[in-house]
């Protein structure tokens, strides 16, 4: 059974983004994966790392159970919207805090190179935003995907980590709406 963990990094509850989320878990239930959700937005922490790489800030309960619950997973969905060409900063905050050096990486001593812990998972990253998918890519350069995808994700070992673009949100009716929550389902379905 493949397990899934699904990372919502949108701090509204009432958000498109909690619908996709949901979306996607239901395929994937019916695929027949194990699904659990993180709501970031609701976890008790501080996304501050207040001290960088010197220093070592003490976990919250909620960060332990999250950093098992992505080294147990096979499959990691990361759902949030685009905002100011990133993710929200509660979602910055999360990653700052949770992917961290022995935890889901190791830099090898006297080297640039280091140890990726996160091999053998793969991911999706699933946006929403207020502009076209083609402008976000072509002339944005996409910079919340290539973050995350390359800087965050392929570091640890993660791969291969997909993209789903949805847009423009702001202006949408309930059937663009409904057709990409349909697409989002067919996504966790085939658990991709």
């Amino acid at each position: 059974m493949k397990k899934v963990l699904i990372i919502n990094g949108h701090p509204d509850p009432d958000s498109y983004c909690y619908a996709l989320a949901n979306a996607y878990k239901m395929g994937a239930l019916n695929a027949g994966a194990s699904v659990e959700t993180i709501h970031i937005g609701t976890l008790n922490f501080n996304p501050n790392l207040a001290f960088g790489y010197s220093k070592r800030t003490e976990l919250e309960p909620d960060l332990l159970k999250a950093i098992d619950q992505i080294k147990d997973a096979d499959h990691l969905v990361f759902i949030h919207p685009v905002w100011w060409g990133s993710y929200p900063a509660i979602m910055k905050g999360f990653i700052d805090r949770v992917f961290l050096p022995e935890i889901v990486f190791r830099k090898k001593e006297n080297s640039l190179w280091w140890e990726k812990f996160l091999k053998g998972k793969s991911a999706r990253i699933i946006a929403t935003m207020d502009q076209p998918p083609f402008y976000y890519w072509l002339i944005n350069g996409a910079p919340s995907h290539r973050s995350l995808k390359q800087q965050t994700l392929k570091f640890c070992g993660i791969s291969p980590v997909r993209t789903t673009s949805i847009g423009p949100i702001r202006l949408s009716t309930e059937k663009f709406r409904k057709a990409k929550l349909e697409k989002v389902k067919i996504l966790g379905l085939k658990l991709i």
